[in-house]
């Protein structure tokens, strides 16, 4: 990860695990959800601030590679940094990792662009781009 980025901890809760125990592999995109708004909010911008302002992120790609299973009640990070700046966008990288260990667990991105209300792609809040850029 970058040198500018943020460690959001995360517990496996029962209610993210599958049948056999692991995590249920659409978890890791809440968890990348949860994080990059902490992410956010750790440099000063409230997503429901920006929404009010008819500011919305709209994902337009997200993937995720499992590496190593984590299961209930396992103590995780995500490091969540910024990979790329568009003049509309904005791409984000994970690294889903076990707390103690330090193992990696898997690795994602996520990319958004910036809307309005219509859902017409917009400019990067000036904002966004000091915060990140």
């Amino acid at each position: 990860m970058s040198a500018d980025s943020f460690n959001c901890p995360i517990r496996v809760r029962y209610a993210e695990t599958d049948q056999m125990g692991v995590t249920y592999y659409g978890s890791y995109f809440v968890w990348f959800e949860v994080a990059r708004t902490e992410y956010f909010r750790n440099k000063g911008i409230v997503y429901t601030e920006m929404e009010k302002n008819g500011i919305f992120l709209a994902v337009v790609e997200c993937r995720c590679r499992y590496v190593a299973p984590s299961r209930y009640d396992d103590e995780l990070v995500v490091c969540t940094s910024v990979a790329k700046l568009g003049d509309t966008s904005i791409h984000f990288a994970y690294g889903v990792s076990e707390k103690k260990s330090n193992g990696k667990i898997a690795e994602g991105s996520s990319v958004h662009v910036f809307v309005n209300r219509n859902i017409q792609p917009i400019r990067m809040p000036e904002e966004v781009l000091r915060a990140f850029g």
